[in-house]
């Protein structure tokens, strides 16, 4: 089966992150066991409710493998796509390039893993060569987090798929998100002096932030551009009529720390801001709900899958600033880089599409990389 066929039918298979993952885990732990992998499956429930899989393939000279000398991982799930875009599960091609909701992120990593792997002798691998395809990676690297948190395998290298237009990516920032709740006391308009205004509050804290954004300028890391820890308040509620003194304010604040910085660097100056800001006013009651820190990777530049995936693919080694779950793979002892065919700024819209040949370029970089690591 080619690469383009591959991916076609995984671009089929509807598997927005919403849903179960279970149709698409199905096609894949048929396709690795066909091609002589021991395949097992890691079932959980995520928090909507709905069963998600992470599926493991192991092939290797020993039959009880826990660790493995290299990972290809994929993420199984899509973003949603638009009603209206008609032909999102079903690929097309036009001038070069193939269309489809996750063509681009990340099936067409996933389709030129298996096409790598296909043909391979796997009987003769020296050392063992695992695939990974995990769940829920749009809505917070969530599989990911679960498969290294369960020690479901250790490996010495990992490639993880992400669309960087085949360059090899060695480091990544990471991810992190808080909703910051600020509360106040509600009066009429006309007479402020009986309230306390959670909007007035929020905006002094907002300030505040500001400046920290500036201080984390401060720490730099070369290699990224911006070459800091970025933050950003994307989403402010606040208030419930013109002529009511808010009660209530909430913000949405969001960073992407660089690699060697802890998650918590911003929390603990955002923290001191507050204990400043509550003892300006006392009625006022600040809350952080920090839902998620992801702190990034950061692989050597001497590297051997560094320095081998540069070679194959005439691109030096980057970075990136978007999550990926290679921080992930970092846990479980691997030397990681993220790499695949597409462009990050095609995905995730209408039209995402996947150029036809970095897809097939991808196959031969994979099957090489097997090659020299594995057999």
């Amino acid at each position: 089966m080619t690469v383009k066929q591959t991916l076609a039918e995984l671009v089929a298979i509807d598997s927005v992150s919403a849903r179960a993952n279970g149709p698409v885990i199905d096609y894949l732990e048929t396709r690795c066991a066909s091609l002589g992998f021991s395949v097992q499956r890691f079932p959980y429930i995520g928090d909507n409710g709905v069963e998600k899989i992470n599926l493991l393939a192991v092939a290797g000279p020993d039959s009880n493998i826990s660790t493995v000398e290299l990972a290809l991982v994929g993420h199984t799930d899509t973003v949603p796509y638009d009603p209206n875009w008609t032909d999102a599960l079903k690929l097309s091609e036009h001038e070069g390039k193939l269309f489809g909701r996750g063509a681009c992120d990340t099936k067409a990593f996933i389709a030129a893993a298996l096409t790598a792997v296909d043909g391979l002798e796997l009987k003769n691998l020296r050392r063992p060569l695992a695939l990974v395809f995990t769940a829920d990676e749009e809505i917070g690297l969530i599989g990911a987090k679960r498969f290294a948190e369960e020690r479901r395998m250790q490996a010495r290298f990992a490639i993880v798929g992400e669309p960087t237009s085949l360059r090899p990516m060695r480091a990544g920032k990471g991810y992190c998100l808080a909703e910051i709740t600020v509360k106040g006391r509600e009066a009429h308009s006309a007479y402020p002096s009986l309230g306390t205004s959670a909007v007035f509050g929020a905006a002094r804290l907002l300030a505040r932030i500001e400046k920290i954004a500036e201080q984390l300028q401060t720490e730099t890391h070369a290699d990224f551009d911006p070459p800091f820890t970025t933050l950003n308040v994307g989403v402010v509620h606040g208030g419930t009529a013109k002529n009511v003194i808010a009660g209530l304010c909430s913000f949405t604040l969001e960073w992407r720390p660089i690699p060697g910085q802890k998650p918590e660097r911003l929390l603990d100056l955002l923290h001191a801001a507050i204990e400043e800001e509550t003892a300006r006013d006392s009625n006022l009651v600040f809350a952080v709900d920090a839902a998620r820190a992801d702190q990034g990777f950061e692989t050597s530049a001497n590297s051997e899958l560094v320095k081998l995936l540069e070679e194959l693919t005439a691109n030096a080694a980057g970075t990136v600033a978007f999550g990926t779950e290679a921080a992930q793979l970092a846990e479980l002892g691997a030397e990681a880089v993220v790499i695949g065919p597409g462009n990050i700024r095609e995905a995730h819209r209408t039209g995402e599409f996947v150029p036809v040949n970095e897809l097939e370029a991808c196959v031969g970089i994979l099957r090489k990389a097997v090659k020299t690591l594995c057999l």
